[in-house]
């Protein structure tokens, strides 16, 4: 039996949307549609702006999605990252996910300057560009484009780069990833991008620009954009240290 929507000091919406809340996560589950709206204004006797509003601050909140032409339906809960190094495989497979990827491209190329300059590849230096979607439980998680310096890591383009490119490097080429810098930024999807990702147009985007080093050389510039109703990220935040006294300075 449906629960009753009533007048009263909370607004009739949010009272909707709890009701919504309480049967995605307990009846319907994840990617399974709710009903549409003239059935909710039907059950609950509500109007259609109610609905609405009830059903926008859920897909606000992550809880729900609405894929255009189709409806709203349960969004499966965000993939959260803890921020540390490592690869995308490494990193889903971490969380009980069985990642994959679906090759793109691969090209050698002469990069735009920027990349090249962080690659230290001289006014002429090569490197592979390679575009890649990435997957998590074959659904699509990021979409990433990839440069590699060509003199570091000869006939790449032969290689299987459907894998974790880490550990290619590492065990074909003996360069071991050990240290980045990242830098992070939003975007709204569009275009191609929106349509390899499988995502609605202005689908947030996690977007990340990792440049890696294997031995202090350079060998890594990429910029990673996830899906941001489908992954998250968690850092652990600390106050600056307390300033050292005289005495512990000397010590």
């Amino acid at each position: 039996m449906a629960r009753s929507i009533s007048d009263g000091p909370r607004p009739k919406h949010v009272q909707l949307s709890d009701v919504l809340a309480e049967l995605a996560v307990t009846e319907l589950g994840p990617d399974v549609a709710i009903p549409s709206e003239r059935e909710l204004m039907a059950t609950y006797d509500v109007s259609r702006a109610t609905v609405r509003r009830a059903i926008e601050s859920l897909v606000a909140e992550g809880l729900l999605q609405r894929i255009q032409g189709k409806g709203t339906f349960v969004a499966r809960p965000r993939v959260e990252s803890k921020l540390h190094l490592a690869s995308f495989s490494q990193d889903m497979r971490s969380r009980g996910l069985t990642p994959s990827t679906r090759l793109m491209r691969v090209d050698e190329e002469r990069p735009p300057a920027d990349v090249a300059r962080s690659l230290r590849l001289g006014s002429s230096g090569t490197a592979w560009r390679v575009d890649r979607v990435r997957l998590a439980d074959d659904q699509p998680m990021a979409i990433e484009q990839g440069w590699y310096p060509c003199r570091l890591l000869p006939d790449l383009d032969t290689q299987d780069l459907t894998g974790s490119l880490y550990t290619l490097f590492a065990e074909r080429y003996g360069l071991v990833i050990d240290a980045a810098e990242q830098t992070l930024w939003g975007e709204g999807a569009e275009g191609a991008t929106a349509r390899r990702l499988e995502a609605p147009v202005h689908t947030p985007l996690l977007v990340f620009r990792r440049v890696s080093s294997a031995a202090g050389r350079p060998l890594e510039h990429v910029v990673s954009r996830y899906r941001g109703d489908r992954y998250q990220l968690h850092m652990n935040l600390a106050g600056p240290s307390k300033a050292p006294t005289g005495r512990e300075a000397s010590s």
